[in-house]
């Protein structure tokens, strides 16, 4: 028998479909509360317009693998960092074209410093691993990707950006 937590960890990522909800790291706890899933997940920033499709994916792939009673659960606290994705999440975005965010390291508690300005870094190419490449726009397919281009193969390629 599958458990709720298998269903839950293989959920796709509705912006990212290279990626499921355990590998981009969005998906906190599977827990059974009296007779029913409960499932905790955490947007990858406030306002994120993903996590609603999330919730409804995550209580539709649980009902149909039997389980009757959902409930998807928000969790704000600690804050989702790109840290989260996955090795294997970091891997699938590389081998899908997609640079995978920078690890940022260990966030401290209490009051997060906002940065205005982002961070001037080398991005390497996902498609030839050339670390030339340029920002075109800061904001790709969603909000939390960039769009870069490769200077030596001249690809274009969207980037996780680190949070």
């Amino acid at each position: 028998m599958t458990t709720a937590l298998e269903v839950a960890s293989a959920v796709r990522d509705p912006e990212l479909p290279v990626l499921t909800l355990a590998d981009l790291g969005v998906l906190r706890d599977v827990s059974e509360e009296d007779g029913r899933v409960v499932v905790t997940i955490t947007p990858t920033y406030s306002g994120c317009p993903a996590i609603d499709e999330m919730g409804a994916d995550l209580r539709r792939s649980l009902r149909a693998a039997g389980f009757s009673e959902v409930e998807v659960r928000l969790s704000l606290s600690p804050a989702w960092t790109t840290d989260w994705i996955s090795a294997e999440g970091r891997s699938k975005l590389a081998a899908a074209g997609i640079a995978p965010p920078a690890r940022i390291g260990p966030v401290a508690a209490g009051p997060v410093p906002l940065n205005l300005v982002p961070p001037s870094r080398q991005v390497a190419c996902p498609q030839c691993g050339s670390p030339n490449t340029s920002e075109i726009s800061r904001f790709g397919s969603t909000a939390c990707k960039a769009l870069r281009r490769c200077h030596a193969c001249a690809e274009p390629f969207e980037h996780v950006k680190e949070i």
